[in-house]
């Protein structure tokens, strides 16, 4: 395989050479970690048949029970963080902790890039349903070039918001002295990728540079926009990176910090979460009807550099946005696989028009340095992708 010159994610490295996908559901083995038993099924197939065959659910909603009773405070101050953007995961898991487990929620907000209207409205209606939040804006001229960094180097713009997703609430727990965070879903095993916390409820810190963060850390990035002249030390102060970098690991264990996954001790199901949403929160699907790229509607609808991040990685992996809806959707019985490779040929890839000029723009870059880097991408990948006639195509579809 060819290098990338300059390229920081570790995962693109690491990709197989020779394509192959799922028998039970649409993903290949391009997948950063995903892995195959021999029967030629992906893990997450694998382990959404552990989550409806094996996995005692009464046995983990007993433990979650526990859970809420040890860390819940009887005079009402905040006894839990809850990272969420109004959306229907993140609104579901504080609606359901506030409401049918008596906890007292403090929800935290890091910054989409750019709202969209139906974002910022359902962010707003989320708060309206009963929640107190703090919203975490980070220094926006910095954002914009770490965002521009990042798509040179990782081939996604998006890692910037991720460093924060993931840190900000940490840093708030810090602050107000709770003890306790919930995210949504373990990802990882949910959508296909290492199986090492599977059976755990949690993520230690020490696994995000690789898990979330694609080898990848802040650090990394500034360094290489100092050395490449798209930062300079005029750009940023220290205090400005805090909320990308977690807190210190000894002070997280020191403070008695956990965090954990809802989906550890419920089932987790996207389209149930949606209409929960719907009814409990006001969450408004994306009135267009689906987003680009895929068939469903209401799902990563806050940002609009939100199609941008899903396209590239189609560039990067050949595996677009209708392909992970549709194995998901797959493994929750939803849909067939016949059904699933019909929307994947009919959605998989389509470029991400709408915001694209916007995204130019905040990423301060022109069409044809944005196409230069595509390019790039697609030369580092020759088992992914060849060049017929002018135009390039996907070597392996899924069939």
């Amino acid at each position: 395989m060819d290098k990338l010159e300059n390229i920081l994610d570790k995962q693109f490295e690491n990709r197989p050479k020779d394509v192959f996908f799922c028998k039970n559901c649409v993903l290949s083995n391009q997948r950063p970690r995903l892995t195959f038993n021999e029967d030629g099924v992906c893990s997450a197939c694998q382990f959404a048949y552990e989550k409806k065959n094996v996995i005692d659910w009464n046995e983990r909603e007993k433990l979650l029970q526990e859970l809420c009773d040890t860390y819940r405070k009887d005079n009402g101050e905040y006894d839990i963080i809850v990272p969420a953007s109004g959306g229907k995961d993140s609104a579901f898991v504080a609606h359901k902790l506030k409401h049918e487990y008596g906890m007292h929620p403090l929800t935290v907000t890091w910054s989409p890039f750019m709202y969209t209207d139906i974002g910022w409205q359902n962010f707003q209606d989320f708060i309206k349903s009963g929640f107190s939040n703090i919203l975490g804006t980070p220094n926006g001229h910095l954002h914009r070039k770490l965002a521009r960094i990042g798509l040179e180097t990782v081939g996604d713009p998006f890692l910037p918001f991720i460093y924060g997703q993931m840190s900000f609430a940490f840093h708030i727990a810090t602050k107000f002295d709770i003890k306790l965070i919930f995210f949504g879903e373990n990802g990882e095993a949910e959508y296909g990728g290492s199986t090492k916390n599977n059976y755990r409820p949690f993520m230690p810190i020490e696994d995000w540079a690789d898990l979330y963060f694609k080898g990848a850390t802040v650090d990394d990035l500034v360094n290489w926009g100092l050395a490449n002249n798209i930062l300079t030390s005029d750009d940023f102060t220290e205090s400005d990176l805090i909320f990308y970098r977690p807190p210190p690991i000894d002070e997280i264990k020191g403070k008695g910090i956990q965090m954990h996954w809802f989906s550890y001790y419920q089932k987790w199901v996207p389209q149930e979460n949606y209409y929960y949403c719907a009814e409990h929160t006001n969450f408004q699907a994306n009135p267009e009807g689906r987003s680009e790229g895929t068939y469903s509607k209401y799902a990563s609808l806050d940002d609009r550099l939100d199609g941008l991040h899903y396209w590239l990685g189609f560039i990067k992996f050949g595996i677009g946005r209708a392909t992970s809806d549709a194995a998901h959707e797959i493994r929750d019985g939803h849909i067939t696989r016949e059904e699933a490779i019909a929307l994947v040929k009919r959605y998989d890839g389509e470029f991400p028009a709408k915001h694209f000029k916007e995204s130019l723009e905040y990423l301060d870059i022109d069409e044809e340095k944005f196409w230069d880097i595509i390019e790039k991408y697609r030369v580092a990948s020759p088992h992914l992708w060849e060049k017929i006639d002018g135009e390039w195509r996907l070597k392996h579809k899924v069939a």
